[in-house]
């Protein structure tokens, strides 16, 4: 086993408070262990914590004795259990979560991610990436390159990790083979040049033995490069690059202690800034200039990338939480369509057409993905055909967000282009991606200023606009209801229009069948046309089964604030099902009618509506008088 070089700093004994100072100004290297199953990559982390001196004598005794009682090398020391913490992961030899461990040395400061290397844990692998400055990707010496090797790699580089290490592990186990060694780097060259890797640095590597981790191993005398550490030590570190970019903000938030103050707090992505320099406030486009850089221990004269800082302007400019500050003369873009490589994180599939959290830096939007143009399979980077996404699957598709945002190429900026998506129901994580490119659409298609708004429209009408919202099971008795309640208000002299699920589909989604997908584009589709009418000042009544939560939030998101008003027609499926005016029911029944609501297709009852009706207890009109009694006044 080869002895570890570093030593203990002497300046530690001689002055505490000067080694401190010389420690906090090292620069920082966030890294990732990834890979197949079983290439050791939890085994190196530990072997590197262990030679850099970040054990303490009580956790070394502790290694030893796990390692001969739960180990899996014998009476030797397992590396692999200072890693590997949870109870699952040492009775099975494996990672389950992504482990996140510092270490030091007399050069730098390091964070390293271990991540699973099962492919059901691809999203663990994800997470620990998207900080990931570097990306060491074993590979065990007796099998070569393998899918999660390529999948592993291939995720790197689109989350725009530029150092890529491939340490190819175990050689111990092959006799420290060269011919075998240079097969591996060869294979893995070709494809990684298929996939857009242009550069990565090769070294030979034995975890538990030690060869070539901290110093130069004897067992390879034909390896003439550096020891892993050497290179972890040498390589340049994002801040290092981020710093020569255009300066980049953004707002986390506003800060307004009292009435005298108001500054911008943030961790500046990239660039530096100085008082003086014209910013600009991105997306409303607004400029000003900077009058001070606050922090807990004073103005600064200039701030950099990594630094966290509150930003005060010469000017009143509107600007809040997810905005961002930009260089006036060289800011970042604004869209609001775009295509995206998406990883899927959760195991119920994407929802085409659905509406979800997209949270990119600081901003948060919502957001709808098209059907993927295609999913890459990760071993033979074929596109192939795909109608959603499934557990683990890598696609690309276009999305669109409620509201412009601003965004950076991934080789300009990852706080900008990175972002995940968050299940509006659940609140889970469900995805990752990153942006590649606006659509040109976005780029030219703007809002046209109009004279006479929303508000002068409601005015001439001497009314609020709304949307009544009707949803329920087939045969609940909505479109009946509706009918009554806009009959009432047309008595009233209101201006209204009542848009009906099964007349809408004679015309404008007559296109749209009745699977989830093509249900959600019908309930979109609606809620922009219910949008259109409130902005002409118009009572908008909609009869839709509209059955999913989600989607009925996604319209009420387009409203104004108090426009959209849910009304449940609540009826028992058993009594909507003897009604069956249509014969549906019977059908879907006999398996003649698939995707019916109630049957096959599930039905998601408003937890909160502002108005419920039960049509067992009551008739058409009087649901219609109690709906107005609700609703009034209208104006």
């Amino acid at each position: 086993m080869s002895e570890p070089i570093y030593k203990t700093d002497a300046l530690i004994a001689e002055d505490i408070d000067a080694y401190l100072e010389k420690h906090q100004h090292k620069t920082m290297l966030r890294f990732i262990t990834c890979g197949s199953v079983d290439d050791g990559k939890s085994t190196l982390i530990g072997r590197l914590l262990y030679d850099s001196k970040m054990i303490f004598e009580d956790q070394l005794a502790a290694l030893e004795n796990d390692s001969k009682r739960v180990g899996t090398q014998g009476q030797e020391i397992d590396f692999a259990l200072l890693v590997d913490g949870l109870a699952a992961e040492r009775e099975q030899g494996i990672t389950i979560d992504v482990a996140y461990r510092f270490f030091a040395t007399e050069s730098r400061k390091f964070i390293v991610a271990d991540c699973p290397g099962h492919e059901q844990y691809t999203r663990n692998m994800v997470t620990g990436a998207s900080t990931a400055d570097l990306a060491v990707i074993l590979i065990d010496a007796r099998k070569g390159v393998l899918v999660q090797t390529k999948r592993h790699s291939f995720l790197c580089h689109q989350l725009g990790i530029k150092n890529l290490v491939l340490a190819v592990n175990k050689m111990d186990l092959i006799g420290y083979d060269q011919a075998e060694y240079d097969a591996i780097i060869e294979n893995y060259r070709k494809f990684a040049e298929s996939i857009g890797i242009e550069n990565f640095t090769a070294i030979p590597i034995s975890g538990l033995a030690g060869d070539n981790i901290t110093s130069q191993s004897e067992n390879t005398d034909w390896y003439d490069g550096p020891t892993l550490m050497q290179h972890l030590e040498a390589v340049e570190v994002r801040s290092d690059a981020n710093l020569a970019k255009p300066f980049r903000m953004p707002v986390q938030w506003v800060n307004r202690p009292n009435l005298d103050f108001r500054g911008f707090s943030g961790l500046i992505s990239t660039g530096s800034v100085k008082p003086g320099d014209k910013v600009r406030s991105l997306p409303s486009g607004k400029t000003s200039t900077v009058k001070s850089i606050v922090t807990m221990d004073g103005d600064l004269e200039e701030a950099i990338s990594g630094q966290s800082v509150t930003i005060t302007l010469e000017d009143e400019i509107d600007c809040s939480r997810g905005d961002v500050l930009a260089a006036a003369d060289s800011p970042p873009a604004v869209a609001d369509q775009f295509e995206s490589t998406i990883v899927w994180m959760d195991e119920e599939p994407l929802v085409v057409g659905r509406a979800y959290w997209m949270k990119l830096g600081t901003q948060m939007v919502s957001v709808t993905v098209a059907e993927p143009k295609f999913e890459i399979n990760v071993n033979t980077m074929d596109h192939l055909a795909a109608k959603t996404l499934e557990l683990n699957s890598i696609g690309v598709s276009e999305i669109t967000t409620d509201r412009a945002i601003v965004f950076d190429p991934y080789s300009e900026n990852r706080a900008l282009v990175g972002f995940i998506l968050i299940d509006k129901i659940s609140n889970r994580t469900v995805g990752a991606g990153m942006l590649h490119f606006s659509l040109r659409r976005a780029q030219n298609v703007h809002w046209q200023a109009v004279d006479i708004t929303r508000d002068d429209h409601a005015a001439m009408k001497n009314q609020k606009p709304r949307v009544l919202w009707f949803t329920g099971l087939s045969g609940s008795g909505k479109s009946t209801i509706a009918n009554e309640v806009e009959k009432k208000l047309a008595i009233m002299n209101r201006h209204t229009f009542l848009l009906d699920g099964d007349n809408v589909r004679h015309g404008l989604n007559k296109d749209l069948g009745f699977t989830e997908s093509d249900r959600i584009e019908n309930i979109r589709r609606i809620g922009e046309v219910a949008k259109l009418m409130t902005d002409a000042g118009l009572i908008v009544l909609t009869a839709f089964i509209s059955p999913f939560r989600a989607d009925r939030r996604l319209v009420r998101d387009m409203m104004g604030e108090g426009e959209f008003i849910e009304i449940h027609v609540d009826t028992p499926l058993e009594v909507a099902e003897q009604r069956d005016v249509k014969g549906l029911y019977k059908k879907a029944r006999a398996g003649e009618l698939k995707n019916f609501t109630g049957i096959d297709s599930p039905y998601e009852e408003p937890e909160d509506p502002e108005i419920r009706v039960n049509t067992v207890a009551m008739s058409p009109e009087e649901a219609a008088d109690y709906i107005i009694k609700q609703i009034l006044p209208l104006k």
